[in-house]
């Protein structure tokens, strides 16, 4: 009985000052969005420039799933770093390298325009995004599944830049 109570007392101080690592997430995951937003102030109007095709949504509807998707993508994290600690490396490594492409796309396709090398990236990006995922569903199922959304729309991003970058040549 001494050792369950110990057990609880752990898992209640560990819950506690796992708060800051939360907010170190959440900061991460938008820093990749204030990355995007701060290289491509312009990115309403050029994506309105843009031939698009039909199934494109509107512009005003990418800040606020983005918004939701970031929460999730740094709960995710949250969730493996909450479970394993610091020997979550390499999940937590595949984490950062789908967040860094995730954070290039933005400058590559709306800052520089260009719709190849920004189709290259989204591609890598959802690779280590799926990695991402798996990994996390090992340590955590529900930190997997908490980046399906994040999949889909990233995947739906994709077939939208390649429709694009088609478009332009």
């Amino acid at each position: 009985m001494p050792e369950h109570r110990a057990s609880r007392r752990r898992t209640a101080t560990r819950g506690r000052a796992s708060w800051p690592s939360l907010v170190l997430f959440t900061a991460l995951a938008y820093a990749a969005a204030a990355v995007g937003a701060l290289a491509a102030a312009d990115s309403g109007r050029v994506y309105q420039s843009l031939d698009r095709p039909v199934w494109a949504p509107p512009s005003w509807l990418f800040g606020p799933v983005w918004t939701v998707l970031y929460a999730l993508i740094a709960l995710s994290a949250w969730l493996v770093w909450r479970a394993k600690g610091p020997r979550a490396r390499a999940e937590l490594g595949l984490w950062g390298v789908q967040l860094l492409l995730n954070a290039a796309w933005t400058p590559l396709f709306f800052g520089a325009r260009r719709y190849g090398l920004a189709f290259a990236d989204i591609c890598l990006l959802l690779a280590a995004a799926g990695a991402t995922a798996v990994a996390f569903h090992r340590v955590r199922p529900v930190a997997g599944y908490l980046l399906a959304p994040y999949l889909l729309w990233t995947a739906f991003a994709a077939a939208l830049n390649l429709s694009i970058w088609l478009a332009q040549t």
